[in-house]
């Protein structure tokens, strides 16, 4: 009788072992499959190649008219130009106008993109001293005409508020296929005519940021103001902080031809 209820026992206490096994081991799996602890009950997190955080692009974008985190999220591999490739005069007498105001520039190859693309872009580094960061893809003229502004306004009007010169140009977009929300139409930035400023940092390491000043700085906001003004002589588009709600973190600049000569600055 003893023997029986001892070899009972011990059948017990291996099914309860193998139990124990089983569960551990499809703890192990579970673990495997998921970022998250099952322990801590923390939700999984799809860890693939592409995930919920990480967006597709595909083609033209639908966004704002100008969103200035689109060359972080829409990556280009830029191409040289060709050098069998024949320019015309116009481009010829622009890039010498880059290089008087001492504009650091590559050419590239032309960008095609549907009804977005530049025939002869090129891609911008810096002005003179002054670093442009991260480098900006436009159209010569755009970046002919944005060099001369840096140069003739920008510079005199942060020696005269503060004393120091420009030392980078901290820019969000320059070229970007993508359509104006709302509109259905193509921004300039499609055409490489565009270009949005976030910041601007001076020689002395005082960064000055577009967004709306607080109340009181009033070095700041004349800075700002005057920025905006001066560009509305060089630009046919100057949209900034307190324009709209996307604009609020940057001055966008842009040579968009309309009738009359019109001018938007806002």
């Amino acid at each position: 009788m003893a023997g029986i209820i001892r070899a009972a026992f011990v059948a017990v206490r291996q099914t309860r072992r193998a139990r124990v096994i089983a569960g551990g081991l499809a703890i192990a799996a579970i673990s495997a499959c998921t970022t998250g602890s099952v322990l801590s009950l923390e939700p999984a997190v799809d860890v693939g190649s592409q995930t919920s955080a990480v967006p597709k692009y595909a083609g033209m974008q639908r966004l704002v008219p100008s969103n200035p985190y689109m060359t972080a999220a829409y990556p280009r591999m830029d191409e040289p130009m060709a050098p069998t490739e024949q320019m015309p005069a116009s481009e010829v007498d622009c890039r010498n106008e880059l290089k008087r105001l001492g504009v650091v520039y590559t050419d590239l190859a032309p960008i095609r993109e549907g009804q977005c693309g530049i025939d002869y872009p090129v891609k911008i580094s810096a002005i003179g001293s002054i670093g442009m960061k991260p480098a900006a893809t436009l159209t010569c003229d755009m970046a002919a005409t944005f060099a001369g502004w840096t140069r003739n306004e920008l510079v005199p009007s942060a020696r005269w508020r503060y004393f120091s010169g420009v030392k980078t140009i901290r820019q969000g977009s320059s070229y970007s296929c993508r359509r104006i929300a709302g509109e259905g139409v193509l921004s300039e930035h499609g055409k490489g005519n565009a270009l949005d400023v976030m910041s601007i940092e001076l020689g002395n390491g005082k960064e000055i940021d577009v967004r709306k000043p607080g109340l009181f700085a009033f070095r700041t906001r004349g800075f700002l103001n005057t920025v905006r003004a001066d560009g509305c002589q060089y630009f046919t588009t100057v949209l900034g902080p307190g324009y709209n709600y996307d604009h609020r973190n940057h001055f966008h600049f842009d040579i968009k031809n309309r009738r009359n000569g019109y001018r938007a600055c806002r």
